[in-house]
């Protein structure tokens, strides 16, 4: 088949990509080498920056985002027992994030490009592009024994960490600048009334905890755990008994537990790859960059690749104008760091570094003491965690 934008990944950066470009009338195809079901069961988290709703309202899918999300103003600090609010809102003029959950975003892009026939093909196997230092560049991927070509002017890669799209980059082309951290976030997934209408981060002597939501009904907690732990280690009673170790005595005392959904220990990392392009290939979202959680980035970088990509795509297409596409990974990459920047600041300031010794724990509670005291750090932590400007 031919199209003229070949998408690889079937996540909400590749399916949000794909409808925003049908809507202006620009052909795609995207291919997903897992089913659609195992896409809608990954759990990730849901914190939208205001341009990303932007962009779903763009898409004409935030209707339902609108109707469910929980709008959020602030959120809170807690260190050694004691907590502060983040008044989001009125450091900034006003503006907010979204709680709403990633599969819940994947589920309404996908009823968008259904709703318009969209090619979306699931269970593509050993997906490959070619010749993409040329003008004609294509992909191929298997169905059972069947060999399929797409040919088309551009591929983009959303396809994650581990999908082929860097990997076509010759690695000498490449540089690589990665942070493995000596831990991992266990996160819980319950059927339980969040303890908080808002956000907590907390920082301890025990290590780091995340108090989240998904709805009114329904709670998502972390820990930061030894990266050598497994999830065996710990069972829903352990959890909530070194949660509630973690946070402030009045936040313990009313954390409602129950039984886990859903259970999972995720490494983090600090990780960019440059450039974003190689020829007609274009790489946006985790095959580019992961950040650690802390911050919630991740989703919200992919959605800043995204718009670029619109944007350059949109020019080239209806304009026959090329400056967008040769500027993307200049332009992305110079927000990349800055997300980069302020998640990697999150999680020095909340959690636990053995290594760091007695220094580090003084320097981390000096920074939360100057973060209580000026308003000017509050604005910076502020803006950064609602979005900067695309």
């Amino acid at each position: 088949m031919k199209t003229q934008v070949g998408i690889i990944g079937g996540g909400p950066s590749g399916l949000l990509l794909s409808h925003l470009l049908h809507l202006q009338g620009i052909e795609t195809v995207v291919l997903e080498q897992r089913s659609r079901d195992y896409v809608l069961g990954r759990i990730r988290a849901g914190v939208l920056e205001k341009g990303f709703v932007g962009l779903m309202e763009k898409a004409g899918v935030a209707d339902r985002l609108k109707a469910d999300g929980e709008v959020h103003a602030s959120f809170s600090i807690a260190s050694d027992g004691q907590m502060f609010d983040i008044d989001m809102a009125g450091l900034t003029g006003g503006d907010t994030v979204v709680v709403y959950g990633q599969t819940e975003v994947t589920r309404d892009l996908y009823a968008a490009r259904d709703s318009v026939g969209g090619q979306v093909i699931h269970e593509a196997q050993d997906v490959t592009p070619h010749d993409v230092l040329t003008a004609t560049p294509y992909l191929t991927y298997r169905t059972g024994d069947e060999l399929h070509r797409v040919d088309c002017d551009y591929i983009i890669g959303c396809d994650g960490f581990h999908g082929v799209s860097r990997q076509t980059i010759p690695r000498e082309k490449l540089n690589v600048f990665e942070r493995i951290y000596p831990f991992g976030w266990l996160g819980v997934l319950s059927r339980t009334r969040p303890v908080s209408e808002g956000l907590i981060y907390a920082r301890s002597a025990r290590g780091f905890a995340l108090c989240s939501l998904r709805s009114r009904v329904l709670s998502r907690y972390y820990v930061q755990v030894p990266l050598q732990d497994r999830v065996e280690d710990w069972s829903d009673d352990r959890f909530w008994a070194e949660l509630k170790a973690r946070l402030p005595g009045p936040v313990s005392e009313r954390l409602e537990t129950g039984p886990s959904i859903e259970k999972s220990i995720a490494p983090l990392r600090s990780f960019v790859a440059e450039p974003m392009r190689y020829g007609n290939l274009f790489l946006a979202g985790d095959a580019a960059h992961i950040v650690p959680p802390t911050g919630a980035k991740g989703l919200n970088s992919a959605a800043s690749d995204v718009h670029y990509l619109y944007e350059a795509l949109l020019a080239h297409y209806h304009e026959n104008d090329e400056s967008g596409l040769e500027s993307y990974s200049e332009k992305a990459l110079a927000r990349v760091w800055k997300a980069q920047r302020f998640s990697w600041w999150m999680t020095n300031l909340l959690h636990d570094f053995p290594e760091s010794g007695a220094f580090g724990q003084r320097m981390q509670q000096t920074e939360i003491d100057y973060l209580i005291s000026s308003r000017a750090a509050q604005v910076s932590l502020a803006e950064n965690y609602v979005g900067l400007p695309f």
